[in-house]
């Protein structure tokens, strides 16, 4: 049996029930394959696969809060600290009644390669709780952030851990959590990114995982002597990332025509108007009933379906292992050439393998989605130095990332002998800067 083969059978035995982290494990090592056996009498003596695809810390804690009603509430609290060869962990907190252990050391790992990719000098962690902030009042979300961080914030610190957000955790929640590690260490310092612009915040911060998705599309296509300009682009999701992909993508004169949420999509063949989904989105935190309702040229269906509409490039932005095989093979059908992924591990493994067998471009989310802790890793700098950025200066740093991303990854592929495969070009550039830092550091 091969050396990663033996790996991967470990990780299995060692994490029964997590299928989501045994699906990040999988493609990475699959992909890793070819750098593997160049190497693999070193790397089995040093241990480097059992190494990093195992946490160097997990952190379960229970989180007790009092709701409006004065009843006390209980949720599960994680921070998962993966890898910190290249810098501290960073990754963000994810608030949603679907965390478990499994799901945050998926997040974890893929967070590893993703930072890795963006040059930038940090290392891989995620962390969250399968609290709901959805329907409750601000006071709640304040109760149970300030209670989550009163454990969390002896784990972590500007040049320790600096966690961001993710689903469930915005400006409101980044700002109750700021505030209680604040309280509670005297500590005036960047321990968390996706700050408020008046207290440590970055201009473009909000914008930059979506605006990075189009920004590697875009060179992606280029390189394949394809022009965005002029396409018509399917977009899941109505969050963050999908409302600031669908806004790049509008300037630089692509249409998009559907966003979804967790009840329904929206289908708009003019386009998707970006102002009213901000102020269904943004402002009601509405659903987007409300969107069609407010627009006559929209269709509001029920349920899954976004990938069924015909478009040229489909990009998955809501959540893990929502593009399945059905609709991989309805994008193809369509004529789809190109799936960027906004979201982390949206597309399922068959699903990946039927686009990329079928010709389809195809850019996994730690590289298409590095866009927005590449941006934290410079409100991190902009901490260090007391200063502040304009919008365009950070814009401008966003959009050489994730130029150097693709590069980077496209060199890889094709140094392997995998021209085109933007996956396996992603695992392997992420990893090897990972795996020479950790031979250098030792047995750590």
């Amino acid at each position: 049996m091969s050396y990663v083969d033996e790996v991967y059978e470990r990780v299995v035995a060692q994490n029964p029930a997590q299928p989501e982290f045994h699906q990040a494990v999988r493609e990475v090592l699959d992909s890793l394959r070819p750098v593997i056996e160049r190497n693999e009498e070193r790397y089995r003596k040093e241990a480097l696969l059992e190494r990093i695809t195992t946490p160097e810390r997990a952190i379960l804690f229970r989180v007790p809060w009092v709701d409006d009603k004065g009843q006390v509430q209980v949720n599960n609290g994680y921070r998962v600290q993966f890898n910190s060869a290249i810098g501290p962990y960073k990754g963000g907190l994810r608030l949603h009644p679907s965390v478990n252990l499994g799901i945050i050391k998926f997040l974890g790992f893929e967070q590893v390669f993703k930072n890795s990719l963006t040059g930038t000098p940090i290392g891989g962690g995620k962390g969250g709780s399968d609290f709901d902030p959805k329907g409750k009042s601000d006071r709640e979300v304040m109760a149970f952030c300030q209670s989550f961080m009163t454990e969390l914030y002896r784990h972590v610190g500007a040049d320790v851990d600096v966690p961001a957000g993710d689903i469930g955790t915005g400006a409101r929640e980044i700002g109750y959590l700021y505030g209680q590690y604040k309280r509670i260490t005297g500590l005036y310092e960047g321990v968390l990114t996706g700050k408020g612009l008046t207290y440590g915040g970055s201009l473009a911060r909000t914008e930059a995982t979506g605006y990075g998705l189009l920004y590697i599309t875009q060179e992606m296509l280029k390189a394949n002597g394809v022009e965005l300009a002029g396409k018509t682009v399917a977009i899941s999701g109505a969050g963050n990332v999908a409302i600031y992909a669908a806004q790049k993508a509008e300037q630089l004169g692509a249409k998009v025509v559907t966003v979804s949420d967790s009840t329904g999509w929206v289908y708009d063949p003019e386009g998707i108007d970006i102002a009213l989904l901000k102020e269904v989105k943004e402002v009601k935190r509405a659903r987007l009933t409300e969107y069609a309702a407010a627009r006559p040229s929209a269709q509001y269906h029920e349920g899954r379906g976004v990938f069924t509409v015909k478009c040229d490039v489909a990009l998955p932005c809501a959540t893990q292992n929502e593009l399945r095989i059905e609709d991989a093979k309805a994008l193809v059908e369509n004529g789809c050439i190109a799936v960027c992924e906004g979201a982390n591990m949206p597309t399922t493994q068959e699903a990946t393998e039927y686009l990329m067998s079928h010709g389809v471009y195809f850019v996994p989310g730690k590289a298409a989605n590095a866009g927005g802790v590449a941006t934290s890793a410079l409100e991190m700098s902009q901490n260090s130095m007391r200063l502040s950025w304009t919008f365009d200066e950070v814009d401008a740093k966003l959009h050489d990332i994730m130029v150097n991303i693709f590069k980077n990854i496209d060199a890889a592929a094709k140094e392997y002998g995998v021209p085109g495969n933007y996956v396996a070009g992603a695992n392997i550039a992420g990893f090897l800067k990972v795996a020479t830092a950790m031979e250098a550091q030792g047995v750590v």
